[in-house]
């Protein structure tokens, strides 16, 4: 297993969204793959990496499409944010059952099921070998998960926050309808802003950009990519 002590990644916080959990599946939670991320996860720790996780609810709940069949915005979103909590306890059941000591917080309280998000608590999970697990967004309506992902790094002082998605990293143009797209390696903030290239929402982009956070994205469906991040191996693209 690969050694992190002159890794440039030591703490990361890695954003999955709610298409990450369905797999092959149109929607809902598709437990193979929650339990191959799950296993990925251990193995990034085993590393030692410290690792949280913000997790999108896409799969379950998007609120853009029922706020655009007449749902109050507001209310929508609320809805969506209860939707990663779902994923998130999945998570985490699946990443206990590997052995692995985990932390769920919401930033909506559900005490019941897990903690509310404390920055000082969640960081102290980590430096104590704890994966940690973040649901229900910021816990305001009109934010994405993405701002989220954003926020919550920084929050803990994460060295980079890694993106998963289903392709191989950002590409100068949409890889699925140009079949001529080019895989960028390297990019800025203010041209994923400038070229709208749809990395993240443009303002977890801006409010990374203002603070130096670096974006590793990179493709979530080849196995050991996220040991190959945590250990600074070039892969997908880099945004900083």
């Amino acid at each position: 297993m690969a050694d992190l002590r002159s890794a440039p990644y030591r703490r990361v916080l890695l954003k999955l969204s709610g298409a990450a959990f369905s797999g092959p599946d149109a929607s809902g939670i598709n437990w193979p793959t929650v339990g191959r991320i799950a296993g990925e996860l251990r193995d990034a720790q085993n590393a030692g990496a410290e690792i949280a996780v913000v997790v999108g609810g896409g799969n379950i709940w998007r609120g853009h499409d029922a706020a655009a069949q007449g749902m109050e915005r507001a209310a929508a979103d609320y809805a969506g944010m209860v939707a990663t909590v779902i994923n998130a306890l999945a998570l985490q059941d699946a990443l206990e059952s590997l052995g692995v000591d985990t932390r769920a917080q919401t930033a909506i309280e559900m005490r019941e099921v897990a903690e509310p998000f404390i920055r000082r608590r969640a960081t102290r999970h980590l430096e104590k070998g704890r994966v940690v697990i973040f649901g229900a967004g910021t816990g305001n309506p009109f934010f994405t998960s993405d701002t989220a992902g954003v926020l919550r790094a920084l929050e803990i002082n994460a060295h980079v926050i890694m993106k998963a998605t289903n392709v191989d990293g950002v590409y100068d143009s949409d890889p699925g309808s140009n079949a001529d797209a080019k895989l960028l390696t390297e990019v800025s903030h203010l041209e994923v802003l400038n070229r709208d290239l749809r990395v993240m929402d443009a303002t977890a982009i801006s409010l990374a950009k203002d603070n130096s956070l670096p974006i590793i994205v990179f493709n979530m469906n080849v196995p050991g990519n996220i040991v190959r991040c945590v250990t600074g191996e070039a892969i997908g693209t880099i945004v900083r």
